[in-house]
């Protein structure tokens, strides 16, 4: 069979376009082949997927905030593990000048979401906010731009207006939940007073340990729209 003239056009223009401006991985930043997806087949095949859209029982994260707020949804992409992609990924994203990471999986998080019932009818999401002084020393606040990906692919209005960050905190690594509970407290706040008109409010972060940051945010959103929905999206979820 002879191959048509346009065929090996393009795939001569491919290969060109790779020598030139190489495709590499988001996570690991290694070089690789040619593909639609910008993450190598190596890192993809080490990503824990939680697979929460399959559950029919309560996941580990729904039971998180069990007795401490009232949620109409959780949901969780990752399984946050040491030593494998997804804590690369979150590394990429908060300390590797790297909001492309963000964008991708914000994006594969919002076609999930726009497909769940919990989530079928959300109409803002809200990124847990940084201290001005954080985002500045970043370059981006990481929830911000996962925020942007789900935009991306689920059409739902980004709204940063509504919470903000009034004191910078140190990190919360290596706290237990007692402490990064304390270190919460009067850290969060809402830019405005106004009303409005929002029925499902998802707040969003980049992943979830003891939930303390979360909660904090649910609670003050929660006092503004008492008669509202409020879940919560996240990049992943620690075990």
């Amino acid at each position: 069979m002879l191959t048509k003239p346009a065929s090996v056009f393009n795939k001569w223009t491919r290969d060109l376009l790779h020598v030139l401006y190489p495709q590499n991985c988001l996570i690991c930043r290694h070089e690789f082949n040619q593909s639609k997806l910008a993450v190598c087949p190596v890192c993809i095949s080490e990503l824990s997927y939680t697979n929460f859209e399959a559950y029919s029982e309560a996941t580990n994260l729904d039971k998180l905030f069990w007795g401490r707020v009232d949620l109409s949804g959780t949901y969780a992409l990752l399984r946050f593990k040491q030593q494998n992609s997804t804590q690369q990924i979150l590394h990429e994203l908060k300390y590797g000048n790297n909001p492309e990471i963000g964008l991708h999986f914000g994006r594969e998080l919002g076609t999930i979401l726009k497909q769940l019932p919990a989530f079928s009818d959300m109409d803002a999401l809200i990124p847990v906010p940084l201290h001005p002084k954080k985002e500045f020393i970043r370059g981006y606040n990481q929830a911000e731009i996962i925020c942007k990906g789900i935009t991306q692919a689920s059409g739902v209005s980004l709204r940063k207006d509504l919470l903000k960050r009034t004191s910078f905190t140190e990190s919360q690594t290596k706290k237990n939940r007692v402490s990064r509970w304390d270190n919460m407290q009067n850290r969060f706040a809402l830019r405005t007073q106004q009303e409005h008109n929002l029925q499902h409010l998802v707040v969003v972060d980049d992943v979830v340990t003891t939930g303390s940051t979360l909660e904090t945010c649910v609670r003050i959103l929660r006092n503004q729209f008492p008669k509202a929905k409020i879940s919560i999206a996240v990049l992943a979820v620690a075990e």
